[in-house]
């Protein structure tokens, strides 16, 4: 099969195996370690990660925080609505949002969620909306965090969270809001793990990218250059990025963090011009794109045919990427975003700071 057929990147997943809840303790998630030098594969938990990871290892978390982007209400003129709030980065007080509800939608139109109101300004015709809040941007947050709802994937639980989601699809070191998909490699690191690695001699960094819908984007080209990827914000502030500068061995914590990274990469080493302020990026990796930016990958199991294990393929090829999935699903590991995951250590490749 080619590396660039869609239906190369399909592989057998038993529907019990998906995980509909996180782990009790984070950091006891089941972790499958590959080292491409050797071969060699093993089978251990997060709380034990420090015993692979090569000595002085940077890892380099995503710290965007997920907001809860999901409103339930009704039109002003009758009948159930549904407003998703894509991103918080507004343009003069329009945000980009999806918009449910039965019949046409009209610009104009007004949406209830308690005294909060959104009125929908513009249509671009994308399948995406503008919408306009009752309340300012400092307030519409404390607002969406009272009576928004954490958009889990819809092949969890259909989509439906609860209470217990706010906590469990949240990492621990999550700071700026903005995210509307948890970057859940991290799900598996808790503060005790993490107060471990850094005794251990693993120096921890930090990036920002907020996680957008389109990771949820299924592709439908058969030819996968054909696919349009999304595009998503991110920075690095001026103290982490000289962290990942000084390190000699990069380890992702997720794709959105190798994004990050790889997005970065200029002149042979990460660069990124004003520290602090966002930028954007729609890189899509996949095999035949070459990755310069980290030593090492931690990610999670992730859905048949998604741009995702196209950049887990991108590391270490396709037929192995499929190879460790299909063990993954013979060990019983769990899958998706609440599931297990693996710590890919790539062949040393002398990377430069």
């Amino acid at each position: 099969m080619s590396d660039l057929e869609l239906k190369s990147y399909d592989f057998d997943l038993p529907p019990e195996l998906i995980a509909a809840r996180p782990v009790p303790d984070r950091h006891s998630s089941r972790l499958l370690v590959y080292d491409e030098a050797s071969g060699a594969i093993s089978h251990a938990t997060f709380a034990e990660i420090h015993r692979f990871l090569p000595p002085r290892s940077t890892l380099v978390f995503n710290r965007s925080r997920v907001f809860p982007c999901r409103l339930l209400g009704h039109r002003q003129s009758g009948g159930e609505a549904e407003v998703f709030v894509l991103s918080l980065l507004h343009d003069s007080f329009v945000y980009p949002a999806l918009v449910r509800a039965s019949g046409r939608r009209r610009v104009g139109e007004r949406f209830n969620f308690g005294d909060l109101e959104a009125e929908l300004v513009q249509i671009p015709g994308d399948g995406t909306f503008r919408v306009r809040f009752n309340r300012t941007p400092e307030a519409l947050l404390d607002v969406l965090q009272e009576i928004g709802k954490i958009p889990i994937p819809p092949y969890i639980r259909r989509g439906e969270s609860d209470e217990h989601d706010k906590a469990s699809y949240q990492t621990v070191y999550a700071r700026e809001a903005g995210s509307v998909a948890a970057p859940t490699a991290g799900l598996h690191f808790s503060e005790t793990l993490l107060k471990s690695l850094e005794e251990t001699g693993h120096p921890l960094a930090t990036v920002t990218l907020h996680v957008g819908a389109g990771t949820f984007a299924p592709v439908k080209s058969e030819n996968i250059l054909e696919h349009k990827m999304h595009e998503e914000f991110y920075t690095i502030d001026e103290v982490n990025l000289a962290r990942i500068q000084a390190a000699t061995c990069r380890i992702a914590v997720g794709t959105t963090s190798l994004r990050t990274l790889e997005s970065s990469w200029k002149s042979g080493g990460i660069e990124f011009a004003r520290p602090g302020e966002m930028a954007s990026t729609s890189i899509f990796l996949h095999p035949g794109k070459q990755v310069h930016s980290i030593d090492g990958l931690v990610t999670n199991f992730h859905l048949p045919q998604s741009t995702l294990i196209m950049l887990v393929s991108s590391l270490i090829g396709r037929e192995k990427t499929l190879d460790l999935y299909r063990l993954a699903v013979r060990e019983r590991y769990r899958f998706f975003s609440y599931g297990d995951g693996m710590l890919i250590l790539r062949k040393p490749r002398g990377i430069s700071a």
